[in-house]
């Protein structure tokens, strides 16, 4: 048995078995599973797995497990669910029910807001790998073309820059499809309509559509109007439109008749109404985001990196991941998410401080050293859920450590000099491949990296003096 299967075998006895899982999935740093019974859980016995860097108690539960670890540990999970061993797995442990406190803590976070914004985030994080890859190749593809513009014409290079350009390029052409295609998943629709009526969003015959509105005058679409917000909107009629078809179309006909006039009417509907609205709302935020860090500076930078870990722990931070898609859209990077990671580094900086408090608590001391390199790498998560949030004061001083990093990128935005991402999902230094920006690659990176150290000197500063009082330094520091 390898590291990764014993991880895997260990979650899953952990969690109360193969017969108490529904189904799974991944994402760059979670295992995330949908669990049955909630009261068979022994999380004592998981925190005490080797490699298994926290858990959260959310819609699905998820074992925090870090980069790269979290595929090949998911790999093995599948194959263990799918085994005659999974299912056979001791039903009768003896952990300590706690369903009825699970269930009112579930009930709590039920909101009709956040399961709407778990949908969104659910629709994006499977495409988190691809945004990541295509976004480092398209960086590259933009390296090879400074240097061929910088004169250096050299046939292999003139040749490889537009294969390597088209490669990095293609996804995000056509990422619009592939949000159809996971809303309408989500949304409890067949995913190829969904993708289906993305598609007329980006198809380029679009460009020959025009018409006339009463009061508003002619209106002419162009490929990609109302991109990531019209897809998901398209595919959630269209999810809508087949489930009503589906209850009163005859069997026999319904494979034809369902998918084909589901297409049709939310095809007009997109084209008549969705494109040109979603459109609209598109161009606004983005023409808001960039006004509000062009007018914002110092302040906003300071707020929006000072408030985004609190927003991630209430599950909010995921309304914001359609805005991030629509300005990589729109203007080709992302000026909020450079911002916004630096609430991790505030907490790197809180965690070194931490360690050098509290001198004498090994337990968290051993914690920190192996959820650091990590944290520098731009995930927080073990830092977050099992340091400095626990200790409460010191997650409040490395929120507030990380929006001084973000005070300093706020204030070159307000010149017009944004430091950008051209995808989502990294933070920290892994953020570093992706980053864009009008001042050119090296003066970009170079602003934000400024970012990260100044906000791990804060989150330090701000800990280390501010963190704890004399009760706390007391009571942890044993």
């Amino acid at each position: 048995m390898n590291k990764y299967e014993g991880m895997a075998q260990g979650i899953l006895e952990s969690i109360g078995g193969g017969k108490n899982v529904n189904e799974f999935t991944n994402c760059m740093t979670r295992l995330r599973i949908s669990i049955k019974d909630n009261g068979r859980i022994d999380e004592a016995r998981l925190k005490q797995i080797d490699g298994v860097l926290g858990v959260v108690d959310d819609e699905t539960y998820q074992v925090i497990l870090g980069p790269g670890v979290v595929n090949k540990v998911a790999e093995e999970f599948g194959k263990l669910l799918q085994s005659d061993s999974a299912d056979s797995l001791d039903e009768g442990s003896n952990i300590q029910e706690n369903t009825d406190i699970k269930a009112t803590l579930k009930k709590k976070n039920n909101t009709s807001f956040k399961n709407f914004l778990r949908k969104i985030g659910n629709i994006f994080i499977p495409l988190i790998p691809a945004l990541v890859g295509a976004g480092i190749i398209n960086g590259f593809a933009g390296l090879l073309n400074n240097l061929i513009t910088s004169g250096h014409t050299a046939q292999w290079l003139v040749t490889l820059q537009p294969i390597v350009g088209v490669i990095g390029s293609a996804f995000f052409g056509f990422l619009t499809i592939f949000a159809g295609i996971n809303a309408a998943k989500e949304f409890g629709g067949t995913p190829a309509l969904g993708g289906a009526v993305a598609a007329i969003i980006v198809a380029p015959a679009v460009a020959n559509i025009s018409y006339i509105y009463p009061f508003f005058g002619e209106i002419k679409l162009n490929p990609g109007q109302g991109g990531i917000i019209g897809a998901i909107l398209a595919a959630g009629f269209i999810s809508v439109m087949e489930k009503y078809l589906r209850k009163r179309i005859p069997a026999a006909i319904d494979i034809i008749v369902t998918p084909t006039l589901s297409l049709l009417v939310v095809g007009l509907l997109t084209v008549f109404f969705l494109m040109p609205v979603s459109g609209i709302i598109s161009q606004g935020i983005g023409s808001v985001t960039t006004w509000l860090l062009a007018h914002g500076g110092a302040f906003s930078g300071f707020v929006l990196a000072s408030l985004f870990l609190p927003l991630v722990m209430f599950g909010l931070h995921q309304a914001l991941i359609p805005i991030h898609a629509e300005l990589i859209t729109q203007i080709g990077y992302t000026a909020l998410l450079p911002i916004l990671a630096m609430a991790g580094a505030g907490q790197v900086g809180s965690a070194i401080a931490i360690y050098m408090k509290l001198n004498h608590n090994k337990r968290l001391r051993n914690l920190i050293k192996g959820a650091l390199p990590v944290g520098f790498l731009g995930i927080g998560e073990p830092l977050i859920y099992g340091v400095s949030l626990p200790l409460g004061r010191p997650f409040i001083t490395a929120c507030l450590g990380g929006g001084f990093g973000g005070a300093l990128l706020g204030l070159f935005a307000m010149s017009g000099r944004f430091v950008g991402s051209v995808a989502i999902g990294p933070s920290g230094l892994v953020l570093i491949p992706l980053i864009k920006g009008p001042m050119g690659i090296g003066a970009t990176v170079l602003v934000y990296l400024s970012g990260l150290l100044i906000s791990y000197i804060a989150g330090f500063v701000l800990t280390y003096f501010f963190g704890f009082t004399k009760q706390m330094l007391v009571e942890h520091n044993k």
